[in-house]
């Protein structure tokens, strides 16, 4: 397990990019995620494929591509980006598509729409990632979730499904049963986000919780059991075959040691 765990990378500018890439090849970190929000999108989004594509041919790359960060100007010239994104992986095919709707959906341009048009598109030849809040029904009152995944699955588009994060595995296993189900007959490979708990992060997460991520108050509470659910959800997460995805800093030796103290078996 420990060889597949793909690092999500946040950054500010090139040189930090930089620096953690040069980290990932030196600590053998071959699976790397690119994230689009904050600020990376736009043309700092478009500007890092590039730079990454140019400068470092041995990484596993998936991109996220969000349509709210990556909307400009109308739908029209929004969805004619997007297709020429989509172009340019499948010609090049030096990296994978996380395609999310974004934090602030846009109405009739979010995934489930987009899916439905580029289905239609003829001569391109796609596979996408998508994005599953399990906890959206409990914790959110969303109800909408798994019909959204339907749609999204008949598309037939979709290769992978990238679960967001928290702190409920009886839920999480009830969503997660329900799309081995729905897509019993279906080649798609599974991930699932994993943050690493620490005083900084629990300190941060108190005082701007991220949108739509379910952390239990008793492990912002109490660390010692949050590591406790953190090695039962990568227990979770490997008898499921589910590829852990980890979001929080690791950029330092003894950050993606403790990433790892989670995984010492495997190692």
């Amino acid at each position: 397990m420990i060889s597949n765990l793909r690092f999500e990378l946040s950054f500010k500018n090139i040189s930090q990019l930089e620096n953690k890439l040069n980290f990932c090849k030196f600590k053998k970190i071959n699976n790397i995620n690119i994230p689009c929000k904050g600020a990376i999108k736009k043309n700092f989004f478009n500007s890092t494929i590039k730079y990454i594509s140019k400068n470092y041919h041995e990484f596993n790359v998936t991109y996220h591509y969000s349509l709210y960060h990556q909307y400009s100007k109308n739908k029209e010239k929004s969805y004619q980006d997007l297709l020429d994104f989509l172009k340019n992986s499948y010609s090049n095919r030096n990296y994978e598509i996380l395609l999310v709707s974004g934090s602030n959906k846009k109405k009739n341009f979010d995934a489930t729409n987009v899916l439905s048009k580029v289905k239609k598109e003829k001569n391109l030849k796609v596979k996408l990632g998508i994005a599953y809040n399990p906890y959206l029904k409990k914790y959110y009152n969303d109800t909408s979730e798994r019909e959204r995944f339907d749609s999204k699955l008949s598309s037939g588009l979709i290769n992978s499904i990238w679960f967001q994060y928290g702190t409920d595995i009886n839920v999480l296993q009830n969503e997660v049963s329900y799309i081995k189900k729905v897509a019993k007959h279906e080649k798609i490979n599974l991930f699932g986000s994993l943050l690493i708990p620490s005083k900084q992060f629990i300190a941060r997460f108190k005082f701007r919780p991220w949108k739509e991520v379910y952390i239990s108050e008793k492990y912002l509470h109490l660390l010692d059991d949050y590591y406790a659910f953190t090695r039962d959800l990568v227990c979770f997460y490997k008898n499921n075959n589910i590829t852990p995805v980890i979001e929080t800093d690791f950029a330092s030796s003894e950050k993606l040691d403790s990433v790892y103290s989670f995984f010492r078996s495997d190692i």
